[in-house]
C-alpha cells in the first residue's frame, strides 16, 4: 500500500492521481473553434511513490505527459507516465529509490549510475518529433499519438552535452532551434554547450563556454542576432551534494549576470553584464536594435523557490519572490558591465509568461501571463481555504501602451500556465486564442479554458471538461497538426 500521509501538501486537490487515462469526445461547455486542429500537450508530474525525503523539491516529481487532441471541433484527452529508467526502477521496487533533487548521493545504492531524470518540465515539437524536456538529461522522444515513451534522443549523435535545456528557442524565420545544456560535461561542471539545430533536426553549430559560476541556467532569450543567457543566485557544489542536500541553494551575495553572444559568434565573443540580486527563471522575448540588445522577462528580486533554501540559513522572503515584467537593455558599446532595468507594470505576475511564438526574436507588442486579482471574488465555502494558491486571471499585457486586458476564470478556480494559439489564416500578432488548464476546486476536476486573445473580457469561448483532476502542469505547448505526424 502506497502511503502519502507524511506529505501534508499532497492532500485534497493536490493529492497524486496515479493513473493513466483516455477520455474520448470530451464534454464541452461552449463551442470549440473548428480552426483549432492539433494538440495542446502538457507536461508536469505525478508522484508514483512518495518522495524519499520530506524536504525534497517538487521538481523531483515523476514525469507525466497529457494531450488534448483537437480535430474538427472535437477534443480527446490522453495521459501517460513518461516511462524513464527511474520510473521503471521505482515501479519494480514498489517504492521510491531516488533521493533529493538532482543529488545522486542520496539515492538507494541499487540505482547507482542509473539515469535519474524524471522528464517533467516542457513538451517540444521539433523536426517532426515530440519530446519531453528536463534540464538534467537529454530529451526523451515520445510517440505523438500513443504518448508512449521511446527514449533519450541525441540528434543523430551530434549533440554532445549530457544535458538539454527545458527552454530551447525555435527561430520563426529560419526554423532553427537554439538550445543548450548546462552542467554539460557532468554533475557540478561549469560548462555550457550551445547548439544550433536546423529544422531537419541536424546539429549545425556548437559553442562551448563557462558561466561566471555554476548556476541554474533555466531559460535564454533569443534575438535575430544574439543569444541572451541569464545567470542568477542558485548555487551548488560537490560538497553540498555529498552533505545530502538538494542540488540548489540561494546565495543572496551573488550578483546576477547576463551573457550576450552573437548567434554566429564563438566563446571569446561572449560579453558578460553584471547586475544586482535577481532571478530570471523564464523569459518572454528579446530583440536586437542597433547596438542594443533588449530582453523582457518576469523577473524576481530574490529567491523564487522556498524549497531551495538560502545557503546562509536565512528565511525565504515571500515579498521578494514576486515576479514583475521588466525590460533589461544591454548596450554593446558601453565601457562597463552594467545594464539598465525598467519595470513595465507595477503589478506582480506569474513568471510563466508567453508571447505569440511567430514573433519570437522579433519586434513584438503583447505578452500573456496569469496573475492574481484580489479584487475578484473567491468562494471559499465551495472551493475550500485555498485563496492563497489561486491565479484567477489571464492577462494580455500591451508593452507598447502599458494597458492590460483580462480574462477571469471564476470564483472557484485557479489557472495554470497560459498558452497562445494563432488563428488560422491570420498573421497579426496576438490574433488567436489563449488556452490553459483551470483547477476547479469546488468540482474537484480540471477544465481546459479557451478564450479569444483579443477579447479576454468576454470570457470563455469554450471549456473542455475532464471528469477528474488532471496532473499538475509545469509547461504546455500548442502543437499544430502540421508539426507532428498525428493520426
Amino acid at each position: 500500500m502506497v502511503d502519502f500521509s507524511h506529505q501534508p501538501t499532497m492532500k485534497g486537490f493536490f493529492a497524486p492521481t496515479r493513473f493513466e487515462a483516455d477520455v474520448y469526445d470530451c464534454e464541452v461547455i461552449g463551442k470549440v473553434p473548428t480552426d483549432m486542429n492539433g494538440a495542446f500537450v502538457r507536461l508536469g508530474g505525478d508522484w508514483l511513490y512518495p518522495p524519499k525525503f520530506s524536504d525534497d523539491a517538487p521538481f523531483s516529481v515523476d514525469g507525466y505527459i497529457n494531450m488534448f487532441r483537437f480535430k474538427n471541433g472535437i477534443v480527446d484527452y490522453k495521459g501517460r507516465w513518461v516511462k524513464t529508467p527511474r520510473y521503471k526502477a521505482d515501479l519494480a521496487a514498489h517504492k521510491q529509490l531516488f533521493g533529493e533533487y538532482r543529488n545522486p548521493f542520496t539515492d538507494d545504492p541499487s540505482v547507482k549510475g542509473l539515469d535519474r531524470t524524471v522528464q517533467n518540465t516542457t513538451p517540444l515539437a521539433f523536426a517532426g518529433k515530440l519530446f519531453t524536456l528536463k534540464e538534467d538529461s537529454l530529451p526523451y522522444e515520445i510517440n505523438c499519438n500513443t504518448l508512449e515513451t521511446i527514449g533519450p534522443y541525441n540528434f543523430h549523435g551530434k549533440y554532445k552535452s549530457l544535458t538539454f535545456t527545458a527552454h530551447p528557442k525555435v527561430d520563426p524565420v529560419t526554423g532553427e532551434m537554439i538550445c543548450y545544456g548546462y552542467e554539460a560535461a557532468g554533475l557540478e561542471t561549469n560548462d555550457v554547450y550551445l547548439y544550433t539545430i536546423n529544422k531537419k533536426g541536424e546539429v549545425t553549430r556548437e559553442v562551448r563556454f563557462k558561466v561566471p559560476y555554476i548556476s541554474m541556467v533555466h531559460d535564454i532569450g533569443l534575438t535575430q542576432k544574439h543569444v541572451i543567457i541569464p545567470v542568477f543566485g542558485f548555487v551548488t557544489s560537490m560538497e553540498r551534494l555529498k552533505e545530502g542536500k538538494v542540488h540548489w541553494g540561494w546565495d543572496s551575495t551573488r550578483p546576477s549576470y547576463v551573457g550576450i553572444i552573437p548567434r554566429d559568434g564563438e566563446a571569446k565573443d561572449i560579453r558578460w553584464f553584471k547586475g544586482p540580486e535577481r532571478a530570471t527563471v523564464h523569459t518572454l522575448n528579446g530583440r536586437t536594435e542597433g547596438d542594443k540588445v533588449i530582453l523582457e522577462a518576469p523577473i524576481f528580486d530574490s529567491n523564487p523557490f522556498p524549497f531551495f533554501p538560502s545557503v546562509d540559513g536565512s528565511p525565504w522572503d515571500a515579498q521578494k519572490a514576486r515576479a514583475y515584467i521588466r525590460r533589461n537593455t544591454f548596450d554593446l558599446n558601453s565601457k562597463d558591465d552594467g545594464f539598465t532595468e525598467e519595470k513595465l507594470f507595477e503589478m506582480n505576475v506569474s513568471d510563466l509568461g508567453r508571447v505569440d511564438d511567430r514573433y519570437l526574436s522579433l519586434p513584438y507588442r503583447y505578452a500573456f501571463t496569469a496573475y492574481t486579482d484580489r479584487e475578484r471574488p473567491f468562494d471559499q465555502w465551495r472551493a475550500g481555504n485555498l485563496q492563497g494558491r489561486v491565479s484567477n486571471c489571464y492577462g494580455r499585457f500591451d508593452l507598447a501602451t502599458g494597458k492590460k486586458s483580462s480574462y477571469f476564470v471564476g470564483d472557484t478556480c485557479s489557472l495554470q500556465e497560459v498558452c497562445f494559439v494563432p488563428r488560422k489564416g491570420s498573421s497579426e500578432e496576438g490574433d488567436g486564442y489563449v488556452i490553459g488548464m483551470a483547477s476547479n476546486y469546488a468540482e474537484m476536476r480540471s477544465e481546459l479554458i479557451i478564450a479569444d486573445a483579443q477579447r479576454l473580457e468576454d470570457g470563455d469561448v469554450a471549456r473542455v471538461i475532464l471528469p477528474f483532476r488532471s496532473t499538475a502542469q509545469v509547461h504546455g505547448r500548442w502543437m499544430d497538426e502540421d508539426q507532428l505526424p498525428f493520426a
